[in-house]
């Protein structure tokens, strides 16, 4: 197994893409809706330090944690889902040089309260975008079965929960994509960034990401549209 990216640089500039999603170590796209490894990669690598503590609380597959345990970076991982946990648990599996602290539990994002106040060091986190991938069918507190107004309502909590556990000066990461409603964009990136910024976090940068090997892409070119397909992502940087 190769447990690490081949001629991995750091992204210098506001604009990132990822053609090659990066199947290093357990890393694969199987998990409808992760994240490609090399954005938490860059985040890890370039707002944190070794032994830090970082915190994925959509942690989904475990992406970030198993780029936690590369970098030897401390890490937890929350999810709704059991069953995501139980993948979580299933990807950390390898042997690797480093030896740091992982722990994944199911909870709810919206209320981290095993979590003191000011004890994580980043959050690097990708949550889903309200209700276009469901990734339940009626697990309690899973904000994938929302509209996108109850959806935001859930996002101001946890960024207010967010802002609570993580250090003073310390960054808080968040991707997050807008939506089509009967063919108008919805501009749901920017009314994340919104809550939170209304929580007390200051924008430290904007990155726009690339969106590549889309599912529904292929669907979307076949169709007579009259709009454009959406082939971007927000990174927002927040810094405490």
């Amino acid at each position: 197994m190769n447990l690490q990216p081949v001629k991995f640089e750091l992204e210098p500039t506001t604009i990132w893409s990822f053609p090659d999603r990066g199947n290093w170590a357990t890393h694969s796209g199987s998990y409808r809706g992760n994240w490609s490894p090399y954005i938490p990669r860059n985040l890890i690598l370039r707002y944190s330090n070794e032994r830090d503590w970082v915190l994925d609380q959509f942690v989904g597959s475990g992406t970030t944690i198993v780029e936690a345990k590369l970098l030897n970076r401390n890490a937890i991982g929350v999810d709704v889902n059991e069953e995501a946990i139980k993948l979580a648990e299933k990807n950390i599996q390898f042997g690797s040089n480093s030896a740091p602290k992982i722990f994944l539990k199911q909870g709810n994002a919206v209320e981290l309260d095993f979590l003191k106040d000011r004890s994580i060091d980043l959050i690097c986190t990708h949550p889903p975008y309200a209700d276009i991938i469901k990734y339940s069918q009626n697990i309690e507190g899973d904000i994938s079965l929302l509209c996108m107004e109850d959806f935001l309502e859930k996002m101001s909590k946890v960024a207010t929960e967010s802002y609570r556990v993580l250090k003073k000066n310390k960054i808080c990461a968040v991707m997050m994509g807008d939506i089509r409603k009967a063919g108008n964009v919805v501009p749901l990136g920017f009314r994340t960034m919104e809550k939170f910024l209304q929580a007390g976090f200051k924008s430290k940068e904007i990155i726009i990401k690339e969106q590549h090997n889309c599912k529904s892409t292929k669907y979307w070119n076949n169709r007579n549209n009259s709009f454009l397909l959406l082939a971007h992502e927000y990174i927002f940087v927040f810094q405490k």
